[in-house]
């Protein structure tokens, strides 16, 4: 079992109630976080932030990590329904400085980041062949 980070004592009681149970899911499945992110839509980093409480889950992320650990989904989001209204909004502080959720997992690897950056470099590649098939099909001017 992993050996977890106290949660901020700002985090109220239903959203706590939340985060430990999907501690409690994450540790259960005997997955890394990076293994987690590498079997759902979400990053390490994201999932460090939400099994901190530092940062509110998506009510996908909970779905995604009930179907990895073969949990009830109705269960979980029924507590995520009842934490989404007391969420603190903005920052949530995590404690002292260091790394967040499991006290062994390195600090995140940047791959929201890395996503970004793929996506602004398809879409300039999009942007490239469409100047380039317009200029193709533009007649010369004579001259």
């Amino acid at each position: 079992m992993t050996r977890w980070r106290p949660l901020p004592d700002v985090l109220p009681r239903e959203a706590r109630h939340l985060v430990e149970q999907l501690r409690f899911l994450k540790d259960r499945t005997g997955l890394s976080l990076a293994e987690l992110a590498r079997r759902t839509a979400y990053s390490k980093s994201s999932w460090q932030r939400y099994l901190s409480g530092a940062k509110q889950p998506p009510r996908g992320a909970v779905q995604a990590l009930c179907r990895v650990a073969g949990a009830d989904q109705a269960r979980l989001l029924a507590l995520w329904d009842l934490a989404d209204p007391t969420w603190p909004h903005g920052a949530v502080a995590a404690g002292p400085a260091g790394p967040v959720g499991p006290v062994a997992d390195a600090p995140p690897a940047g791959a929201e980041y890395r996503r970004w950056r793929a996506a602004a470099l398809v879409s300039f590649g999009v942007i490239v062949v469409l100047l380039a098939g317009l200029l193709w099909v533009l007649p010369v001017g004579s001259g």
